[in-house]
């Protein structure tokens, strides 16, 4: 199977330092620091990036299903919103939320909501979340 790289490397203490991170196949580099995951500084964070790698996983997965079914999607755009939080152990993802958007010629509301609750359960991303509350709200468009 594939094997997917990205690194980052972060300089100086937690506050006054700065990031950098690049994905192994060169499609996105970036800054990232204190201010951009806490604050509302310039630049991206890890919530961000994991965000990212759940709405594209979760489209890709639900498309596949979709097909897979008969069904020919015409667009599934998904957004992923993770709740980052202070806690008494220190910060945690609390909540990952996926909306989708999906455009799907000839399937009923139940058809596509039990294809979307399965690619929320069965994508790798929220394979490897699993210990984080998912939720879904999905909508044919």
């Amino acid at each position: 199977m594939a094997l997917r790289k990205a690194n980052a490397e972060w300089k100086g203490g937690l506050k006054g330092g700065n990031g950098n991170l690049s994905l192994g196949s060169g499609a996105f580099e970036g800054k990232y620091s204190f201010q951009s995951r806490f604050e509302e500084g310039t630049g991206t964070n890890p919530e961000e990036l994991v965000a990212a790698a759940h709405a594209a996983c979760f489209s890709m997965a639900l498309s596949a299903a979709l097909e897979g079914d008969g069904f020919s999607p015409e667009s599934v755009k998904t957004e992923a919103q993770v709740s980052l939080v202070k806690n008494d152990g220190g910060f945690s993802i609390s909540k990952i939320k996926l909306i989708t958007q999906a455009k799907i010629p000839d399937i009923s509301q139940e058809d596509f909501d039990k294809h979307a609750e399965g690619a929320k359960k069965n994508c790798p991303i929220s394979k490897a979340l699993s210990a984080t509350n998912i939720e879904l709200e999905a909508k044919l468009v």
